[in-house]
C-alpha cells in the first residue's frame, strides 16, 4: 500500500500539510505534484483558511524531483507537460495574497530547495540543511529557484549555492537570509504551528496586500509603487479589521481580526 502523499489537517484557521512519502524522501513525483496542487487550490479558495504551513513528516522535508520519472519520456512536449503540473501548486501559492509558511524539518535538496523558497516565512529546524542538487544530476535548477534564490540571498550567494552544490546548514541559511529563523528540532512542528497561528490571527486583508505589493515591487518604479501603496491603504482603511485594530488599541486589549 502506498503512503498518502500529503497528510492534511486543519488547525483552527491554519491548514497544516505534511509531506508523507518517506520511502522516496518526499521527492516531487506525479502523486506529490497532484496532492500539492489539490491542497493549494483548497487553501486559496477557502476564505476561512488564513495561513498554510507546509512541512514534512519525521525528519524529512523534500529530496527534490523524482528521478525515476525524469527519464521515462524526455521529449520536449512531455517535459513541458510535467513542468506545468509541477508549477501549478507553486503558482497558486506564490500568487495568492494568503500567507504561506514553509517549515523545513530536514534536507531540502533540488526541488526541495525550490519548495522551501515559496514560503513567505521560511523556518528551519536546527538539523535542516539545503543543497542545490541540480548539478549532480545534470539538470537546470528549476521550479522557480533561479527566480527566488537570488531575491532571498543575493546574486553572488545564489550563484555560489547553485553552481558548487555545497551544503548549507540551518545556521548559515539564517545568516545569509535563506531562512528567517531556526528552531530546535525537539518540538519543531508545534513551534512552527505557533508562528502560523499568530499569522492566521492577523489582519489578513492588509497582510495579503502587503505580500502582493512586496512580490511585485521589483517590477515598479518607486512612484509606481507608491501609487499602488496608496490604493491598497485606501482599501485597508475601509476594512472591519482596521476599525477593530484601532478600537482594541484604545481599549488596551488584543484585537480580534476577522479577515474582512
Amino acid at each position: 500500500m502506498t503512503q498518502k502523499a500529503i497528510l492534511s489537517e486543519r488547525r483552527g484557521n491554519v491548514l497544516v500539510l505534511q509531506m508523507n512519502q518517506l520511502d522516496n524522501r518526499n521527492a516531487i513525483g506525479a502523486e506529490m505534484k497532484l496532492a500539492l496542487s489539490e491542497e493549494a487550490l483548497r487553501y486559496t479558495q477557502d476564505p476561512t483558511l488564513r495561513c498554510l504551513l507546509l512541512t514534512g513528516m519525521d525528519d524529512i522535508f523534500c529530496a527534490g524531483g523524482d528521478l525515476r520519472n525524469m527519464t521515462t519520456d524526455c521529449r520536449t512536449v512531455a517535459v513541458r507537460e510535467r513542468m506545468a503540473l509541477t508549477h501549478r501548486a507553486f503558482q497558486l501559492l506564490v500568487g495568492s495574497e494568503k500567507p504561506v509558511i514553509t517549515a523545513v524539518n530536514g534536507a531540502a535538496v533540488g526541488g526541495g530547495l525550490s519548495l522551501a523558497l515559496i514560503g513567505d516565512i521560511v523556518i528551519a529546524s536546527a538539523d535542516a540543511y539545503f543543497m542545490a542538487g541540480f548539478p549532480k544530476v545534470g539538470v537546470l535548477p528549476d521550479v522557480g529557484v533561479l527566480y527566488n534564490l537570488p531575491r532571498a540571498v543575493g546574486m553572488v550567494q545564489a550563484k555560489d549555492i547553485l553552481l558548487t552544490n555545497r551544503r548549507i546548514d540551518a545556521n548559515e541559511a539564517k545568516e545569509i537570509g535563506l531562512v528567517s529563523r531556526v528552531l530546535p528540532q525537539a518540538g519543531f512542528l508545534d513551534a512552527a504551528l505557533a508562528v502560523a497561528t499568530q499569522v492566521a490571527e492577523g489582519p489578513s486583508v492588509s497582510m495579503g496586500l502587503a505580500k502582493a505589493l512586496m512580490n511585485g515591487s521589483h517590477k515598479d518604479s518607486f512612484d509606481e509603487f507608491l501609487l499602488k501603496e496608496s490604493l491598497a491603504q485606501a482599501v485597508v482603511f475601509g476594512t472591519e479589521d482596521f476599525m477593530e485594530g484601532n478600537t482594541a488599541f484604545r481599549e488596551k486589549r488584543k484585537p480580534r481580526f476577522q479577515g474582512r
